[in-house]
């Protein structure tokens, strides 16, 4: 059997309220995988280590000002496409606090709450790495153009240099 962690020990490792957990599992947003209680009484609910990660990811989206229905309809969007659960700690979330984001592997964006619709990210790292590296090029560029301008300056001086001694 996997382990599970009973409730009191998922609210403690996730900072969630008894009553959210309860209320999280009644409406679907994160249930127990490892033991649910069916509707029965005296059967313990039971989080398996990815329970707890969805669960922490829910809280930390809640404690940045998404409303839990924004939460849950970001959450149904990323079951529907790609079985958040299992891949979880492969999936990197973003949010502005109104709507919430997820980096697909192309580094792309795709809004959650729009049911993937492609937003832009642009990593202003990267940019600046790019108009470094083409700076660099165009010094390199510039000073052998230069260079080059120097040379044939050079060549037209001993030209004339040849021509005023010869004739």
């Amino acid at each position: 059997m996997q382990q599970g962690f009973t409730v009191k020990q998922a609210s403690r490792l996730t900072n969630c309220t008894l009553h959210q957990l309860r209320y999280w599992d009644q409406v679907g947003l994160v249930p127990p995988s490892v033991q649910a209680t069916g509707g029965r009484a005296g059967r313990r609910r039971m989080y398996s280590f990815a329970d707890l990660v969805s669960l922490r990811v829910v809280r930390s989206l809640l404690d940045s000002g998404m409303s839990l229905q924004r939460v849950r309809r970001a959450w149904e969007y990323l079951r529907r496409h790609g079985d958040i659960e299992r891949r979880l700690s492969e999936v990197s979330l973003v949010s502005d606090g109104y709507t919430i984001y997820q980096r697909g592997d192309d580094d792309q964006l795709l809004d959650a709450l729009r049911n993937g619709q492609l937003a832009f990210l642009v990593e202003v790292v990267k940019v600046t790495r790019q108009v470094e590296d083409d700076v660099t090029r165009f010094e390199l560029d510039r000073e052998r153009f230069l260079e080059f301008l120097r040379s044939g300056e050079e060549d037209v001086r001993v030209q004339r240099r040849r021509r005023a001694a010869g004739g």
